[in-house]
This record gives C-alpha cells, structure tokens and sequence, in this order.
C-alpha cells in the first residue's frame, strides 16, 4: 500500500465541469424546444437549471472545445495512475455531514448551491469525468450515529475488483444491518 494520488488541478477540473454541464443544460433547453415548439422562459425551469443554461449559452464554441480537451487529458492523467494501482482510496465527502438546507441557492444567487458542493465532494465529480467506476462504502460511524463513507475508486471497467472488495469489506466490517437514527 502506498500514499499516492494523481496530480490533478482541482480549479481546472472545477472550471472544466461546469463548462461541459452548463453547455449541455443550454443544449438539452434547446432540444426540447425544438421537439416541443415551446418557448423556454424561466418559470418553465427550476431556477438552478435556468442559470445553468444561461451561462452555457454565454460561452463560445472554442471554450466548450477547450474544457473538453482538458477534462479529457485530465482522465488519461488518472488512468495512468492506475498503471501501477489497482484502487485509490479517498474519503466520500470532503467534510462531515451537513444539515438540510446547506446546498439551497436564494433566487438572486441560483449557481450558490452547486458551488457549495465542490469542497462538499470533491472526490466523486472526478469518477463523473473519467467515467472510473466507484464505491463509498459505510465502513466507520461517527458520534452522531451518522455513516462515514469510505470511497474506492477502481481502474476504468474494472468494477468487479470493486465487487470483490466490497465483499472482503463487508464480511470484515457488516453495515448491512446499521441504521442511522431517524428524526422526523
């Protein structure tokens, strides 16, 4: 076992992501138009999906081009790591669990929200770029009662090493069984 991770640029990553999802929402607003002969306006979206299209459509053709280029080299990056590895372990979340609410965006502000979530969960948007398979697996409690999640991330279509981790782990450490409290 050893102490290693991909060199990865999070702000380029971050910057990345957001270009290819908005020019997709833009996309699929138009798609949708197009098939439904509707006009889009914003009582039509929820606000999130709106902002998103709209900053999709501010963006030019060269610069969707450009962060699909780099989310790409990004992806050759991580599967040359796992050359020489068969998992990289990291934590789930990149903080404790928070409260409900905490990823709510006011109506001046709709992208508040999706930015809050990149410090939230910075190790599962990478498995979403490079399309590497990936578990969190609830192997440790915290004082709440609460799951911590522990996040293996497998080579590109090699799941069945996750599957036969996953099975090594759960006989070692059940949780099938574990509830975290309910409050209502």
């Amino acid at each position: 076992m050893a102490e290693v991770a991909p060199a990865l640029d999070g702000q380029l990553v971050t910057r990345g992501f957001i270009t290819l999802w908005s020019g997709g929402c833009a996309w699929v607003v138009d798609y949708w138009a197009r098939r439904t002969g509707w006009t889009p306006t914003a009582d039509l979206f929820e606000p999130l999906t709106w902002a998103l299209q709209q900053v999709g459509r501010q963006q030019s053709a060269s610069v969707y081009l450009l962060a699909l280029e780099d989310l790409q080299r990004i992806s050759r990056e991580v599967a040359r790591f796992f050359v020489d590895y068969d998992i990289w372990l990291t934590p789930t979340l990149g903080e404790p669990p928070v409260s409900l609410g905490t990823f709510d965006s006011p109506p001046e502000n709709p992208l508040q929200g999706l930015i809050r979530t990149g410090p939230f969960m910075p190790f599962t948007s990478i498995c979403n770029i490079t399309g590497q398979p990936a578990m969190s697996v609830p192997l440790y409690w915290n004082a709440d009662g609460l799951p911590v999640g522990t996040h293996f991330i497998g080579r590109f279509g090699d799941e069945a090493t996750l599957f036969r981790l996953a099975a090594q782990l759960e006989q070692a450490r059940p949780w099938a069984g574990r509830r975290p409290p309910v409050s209502a």
